[in-house]
């Protein structure tokens, strides 16, 4: 049985080349980025929250330019019952 999350991704990188330039391939396509956290998100079966953003994090730095990336994942369908909130995760990683 799969579960609903919530990914936030912050990615830090040099950003005064796009704004100079109005040029995707001057910045992070932010598509691909999203395309990136789903697939890995739908393709890998974890356990663990902490796992889910430990993927996340290190593909983004793999596959994008940034500096150093934040990854919160939260799960929005947590099977405890009477829980108040959303329980969740984040980490930052660093090049």
């Amino acid at each position: 049985m799969g579960a609903w999350f919530s990914v936030d991704a912050e990615l830090a990188l040099d950003l005064a080349p796009a704004a100079v330039s109005d040029e995707l391939t001057a910045t992070v396509d932010y598509g691909r980025v999203v395309h990136r956290i789903v697939e890995i998100g739908t393709h890998n079966r974890v356990n663990l929250l902490e796992r889910l953003a430990g993927l996340i994090a290190e593909a983004l730095l793999r596959e994008f330019p940034a500096l150093q990336v934040r990854v919160r994942v939260r799960k929005l369908t947590p099977p405890l019952e009477g829980l108040m909130g959303t329980p969740g995760v984040e980490l930052t990683r660093r090049r």
